[in-house]
């Protein structure tokens, strides 16, 4: 039993921050700050935020490839209603109804119009992305009021900040309804077998089109907090994080062909992740050289839960 949770994912997950936790703190005398490792936090929340909810509709054995274009059209849609003199309060409604509006058309095209879900992704990334700049071209838009700055800047307490709150209570919220609720079984059921799930009367149809809408929305909350962060919206704005989230829930554990992973492996995941960006970015390590650091402990994590069970049989015979 205890070889068995060694071999567990979230197990080997958890070894491998803890070798990183050690490393920067030895390499970098500026690691173990408190603020530092809580400027360390805005590297992965907003990225998770958007790997939670996308780790269930991988399991229910789809995939949204149009995430970060979502987050662009979020941020442009309250950057031109905050240009118009919209308040904090419908600029963040204006988010979230961006990214639920963009993720229910996903989802639409993949549960009405029998569109398999990466071309229609794909199309819509493309899209979104191109929508946010035909709006905006090479136009930045500051003009949002000082208070929207507390969700992407601001603390709840001390060094705690709003983003890692948000990002740790919808971890909690989605591992409770994923491992602990009949919807969530549901879901596993769907990605292990659609043929059998749809036999035993589950609306397997029902179940992506809501997977895909709370992927949306997701993706306009991470919006939010992004460009709340950066006081500004340009169309580029989270450009290529379509594959930093997708990294983070196949380093989770999420099996790409569906019916298995946990959220305890896509948190663990996004803090390790993080974690090796930022301590790479303390160090002064360009750009590159972390892209194949990333590339390879990726490789490594991804090789290591299968090659561990057949080195244990062989040494058993």
């Amino acid at each position: 039993m205890r070889l068995q949770s060694f071999l567990r994912w979230e197990s080997v997950l958890g070894i491998v921050l803890l070798m990183e936790l050690a490393s920067f703190t030895v390499l970098s005398p500026y690691f173990l700050n408190p603020a530092t490792l809580s400027d360390a936090s805005f590297t992965f929340t907003e990225r998770g935020v958007i790997a939670l909810p996308l780790a269930l509709l991988i399991i229910a054995g789809e995939i949204d490839i149009s995430v970060a274009a979502i987050v662009a059209l979020s941020s442009v849609a309250m950057g031109t209603a905050a240009a118009h003199g919209a308040g904090t309060s419908l600029l963040i409604l204006i988010g979230l109804g961006t990214g639920l509006t963009a993720g229910a058309v996903n989802g639409a095209l993949v549960t009405l119009a029998g569109v398999p879900a990466i071309v229609a992704t794909i199309g819509t990334m493309t899209l979104f992305r191109g929508v946010a700049y035909a709006s905006l071209g090479d136009r930045v838009l500051k003009s949002y009021p000082e208070s929207f700055a507390v969700p992407g800047q601001g603390y709840v307490v001390g060094l705690i900040s709003v983003e890692l709150c948000l990002f740790t209570l919808l971890a909690v919220l989605l591992a409770v309804f994923l491992h602990r609720t009949r919807w969530g079984q549901s879901i596993f059921a769907i990605g292990a077998s659609q043929r059998v799930a749809r036999g035993s009367g589950l609306p397997v149809a029902r179940y992506k089109f809501a997977l895909f809408a709370l992927t949306g929305l997701a993706s306009g909350l991470a919006g939010i907090l992004l460009t709340s962060r950066l006081g500004s919206t340009r169309p580029s704005i989270a450009q290529g994080w379509e594959l930093d989230v997708i990294s983070i829930v196949v380093l989770g554990g999420v099996s790409v062909w569906g019916g298995k992973g946990s959220i305890a492996g896509v948190v663990i995941a996004t803090v390790t992740l993080g974690i090796l960006n930022f301590g790479l970015g303390l160090l002064n390590v360009p750009g590159i050289v972390m892209s194949i650091v990333v590339g390879l402990l990726l490789i490594a994590i991804v090789s290591i839960p299968a090659l561990l069970p057949r080195f244990t049989r062989q040494r058993a015979t």
